[in-house]
């Protein structure tokens, strides 16, 4: 709120102004406070300074900085010494830290307004938190400097505190002096950096000194004898009226109020002013003799000092702004948008109306920050915000959540149809390329919704609702839109339940290996066999991979089931592979999680050691992807398991991104053809470029082939035909326990 404050230099009135009587004059000394002889403390002391920082060397620095500029200077390294020296002695001045060991800044700034201790604050901190700087203003900070701050800057800074803490101190001393005497009626400093002015009983300007002409852009003879009104901007006209014509021959007469001006020509901007409005009463010659008709003084006009406080109103804006908007998309933030979603459902429910609230996660946007870098990842982010805004109403809300998820409320639905469209807008408007300094990027979006009261009662129980139905849309293939349903939720529940019993499991030994066969077409005898891991779930039966390895990376399994499965291959192998007759390859299919650990290559080979196992008997399978994410760093890690003995597959060749220019240069052994591109294989006579393109690749790689997937003899007879000998699938056999595997090698071996 605006202030009136008198805290300027005041002259008696002279002959040539209105009502002008002989009176002395007050002068204030505007000299720093050093050269001034203490103006800010008591009559010729020189300014008490307290210095508080919990850092020896700081406090130290801070201190030599201003020992000899004429201050008396007193140290605390504690919020408790600082208080002892606030309650033993006087201050003008506090320079404070507001991190200190036992106490914070700001709950020293609550004790001395709540002592009413006559001091001036000056915080110092190194604290970048935006809230430090709001707390340390509120409660009255006369600034706020930034630690490392610079020396001019914090000598400027005390000289300017302690000057204006003089010209409080002055202008306290005149007004008790005019309230004495009852003899001045008006202020006189043309020199101060507020406007000092009168206005008659009529609300007329009846003096203004040269700031008020500075500032307004109006020169003296075009205020005077104007009407406030004509100044003050239409919207606090109101409140100004309030101030002046409000009763005032009582201690209300002095009121807090903040109005913007108009300027005149020559100036850019309105200008905010603080106030602190007082009245004075005054008989018709301008001065009030005590004992007036019936005891009642008359009112004659208004004096005041208003405060151009512009520039600190901007600072607060921008600070409000960053608190309650996300810097990069200017978006609001979850907590303007939680008191938006607040404000909404009061209205839905004074309306009984419905409201929905939208839950959108973007689709490939780690592949667009992964690739094109975190520059680019903000850029797209900035023009979907853009996009999303263009489809909507003037009193929807999207905000940016966190990340590449933005929330929405929709209010005053007038049925879910109306949801139904704004997300079908989102998805044609994100479904467009988005230009990223050159590169054309392509994302989708999964959103989810829910309905306002149906979905939920609470901010926090729509938001979650909304955010179970964008996960709903994301397990079934994302790119799309679905509005909440209990079931959702109920699976919800089941997947949590689930990734909770997948990591007792790894505990309680639930977990277990099984082999699916690989033949050689040509005789139908295993060559060697693909480990597979499966949960043997106390209430659900067995489980395969696809069943339990989403949650297991949703939950950071990863890396221990890996190390689990490398152990448990081996001891599989360490029972029946020394049989004469059962030695045969076996290969294991390892997260991409694993491969990037630096230790991975330690605990295979610790794992064939322990168990006696020969490096060459075992063969680990790994997805293209993982080869040209970061070619050199799988080169070398792949080279490690070559030396070591252990061959190296790629698994599901064909699905992803092969650089053929890479894949020559990696130590792999064998390729498999992906399962997709097998079950396509319907006529044995047939054309299929891509199965008989990768064979191609194999064997001008030289490298061993393998088919997955396998289900029928057209498809067997197919790529037999076409060179490829080694598969596996349902054809042939099906996964299976250790146990049953060694019994078909026994039966093989006696055939």
């Amino acid at each position: 709120m605006t202030l009136w404050n008198p805290n300027t230099a005041v002259a008696a009135p002279d002959a040539t102004r209105p009502g002008g009587a002989s009176a002395s004059l007050f002068n204030i000394d505007l000299r720093p406070a050093a050269q001034a002889g203490g103006l800010a403390g008591a009559p010729g002391e020189p300014p008490r300074l307290l210095l508080v920082d919990d850092e020896p060397r700081a406090l130290a620095s801070l201190e030599a900085l201003l020992q000899h500029r004429g201050y008396l200077l007193s140290t605390a390294a504690t919020g408790a010494e600082a208080l002892r020296h606030l309650a033993d002695s006087r201050f003008d001045l506090v320079l404070l830290d507001l991190r200190l060991p036992d106490l914070g800044g700001h709950q020293i700034m609550d004790h001395i307004k709540a002592a009413d201790i006559d001091a001036d604050v000056i915080v110092m901190s190194g604290m970048v938190e935006i809230e430090a700087a709001i707390g340390a203003l509120k409660r009255g900070a006369h600034d706020y400097l930034r630690k490392p701050y610079n020396r001019e800057e914090l000598l400027g800074t005390v000289d300017n505190a302690l000057r204006q803490r003089a010209l409080a101190q002055a202008n306290r001393r005149i007004a008790r002096q005019l309230e004495s005497s009852e003899q001045m009626y008006r202020y006189l400093v043309d020199a101060s950096p507020d406007i000092i002015y009168t206005l008659n009983h009529e609300g007329r300007f009846a003096f203004v000194n040269d700031r008020a002409c500075e500032l307004l852009g109006y020169r003296r003879e075009a205020l005077i004898g104007r009407h406030y009104a004509s100044l003050v901007h239409e919207e606090d006209l109101e409140r100004a009226r309030f101030v002046f014509n409000e009763r005032r021959a009582d201690e209300r007469a002095a009121r807090n109020v903040e109005l913007r001006l108009k300027c005149g020509p020559g100036t850019s901007h309105e200008r905010i002013f603080s106030n602190t409005l007082m009245t004075i009463s005054l008989s018709a010659i301008g001065i009030h003799l005590h004992g007036g008709p019936a005891g009642k003084p008359s009112f004659c006009g208004t004096y005041g000092i208003a405060r151009d406080v512009t520039g600190s109103k901007r600072a607060e804006e921008v600070i409000y702004h960053q608190a309650y908007h996300d810097v990069l998309t200017g978006l609001p933030n979850r907590i303007l948008f939680k008191d938006r979603l607040g404000l909404a459902m009061l209205q839905a429910k004074r309306r009984e109306a419905e409201l929905a609230v939208m839950f959108i996660d973007l689709d490939r946007f780690k592949l667009v920050n992964d690739t094109l870098g975190h520059v680019q990842g903000d850029a797209l982010l900035q023009q979907v915000a853009a996009r999303l805004k263009e489809c909507l109403r003037k009193g929807d809300t999207l905000a940016r959540q966190g990340g590449d998820e933005f929330t929405i409320v929709l209010p005053e639905l007038r049925s879910r149809e109306d949801a139904h469209i704004v997300a079908d807008k989102f998805m044609e408007r994100l479904q467009r390329p988005f230009d990223l300094d050159g590169h054309e990027v392509h994302i989708s979006a999964s959103i989810g919704i829910a309905i306002y009261p149906g979905d939920g009662a609470s901010i926090d129980e729509l938001l979650r609702h909304a955010d179970i139905a964008m996960y709903h849309v994301k397990g079934e293939g994302k790119n799309g839109h679905a509005f909440y349903e209990a079931a959702m939720e109920d699976a919800s529940h089941q997947k949590i339940a689930l990734g909770h019993s997948l990591r007792k499991a790894l505990e309680r030994g639930e977990l277990e290996m099984y082999y699916q066969p690989q033949v050689d077409a040509a005789d139908g005898r295993i060559v060697g066999a693909e480990a597979l891991m499966r949960w043997n779930h106390p209430q659900r039966g067995v489980l395969a991979p696809g069943e339990f390895l989403p949650f297991a990376e949703e939950n950071g399994l990863m890396l221990p089931m890996s190390e689990w499965m490398i152990e448990a291959l081996c001891a599989d192998m360490a029972q029946w592979n020394g049989v004469e007759g059962r030695q045969l390859k076996l290969s294991l299919n390892l997260s991409p999680h694993y491969l990037d650990r630096g230790d991975f290559f330690d605990t295979m080979r610790a794992a064939l050691q322990r168990h006696g196992i020969a490096p060459g008997s075992v063969e680990v399978e790994l997805t293209e992807n993982v080869c040209i994410r970061d070619p050199q760093r799988a080169i070398e890690q792949l080279s490690k398991l070559r030396q070591l003995g252990v061959s190296v597959a790629i698994d599901d060749f064909g699905t992803g991104y092969s650089s053929l220019a890479y894949l020559h240069r990696f130590p792999i052994h064998t390729i498999k053809i992906d399962q997709s591109f097998v079950q396509e294989i319907r006529d044995e006579n047939g054309h299929y470029p891509v199965v008989l393109a990768i064979i191609s690749i194999s064997r001008g790689l030289g490298l061993q082939l393998v088919a997955e997937g396998v289900e029928t003899e057209v498809q067997a007879r197919y790529l037999r035909a076409n060179g490829c000998a080694t598969m596996q699938g349902y054809l042939f056999h099906r996964p299976m326990p250790l146990e049953r595997l060694v019994d078909v090698l026994d039966s093989q071996r006696l055939a």
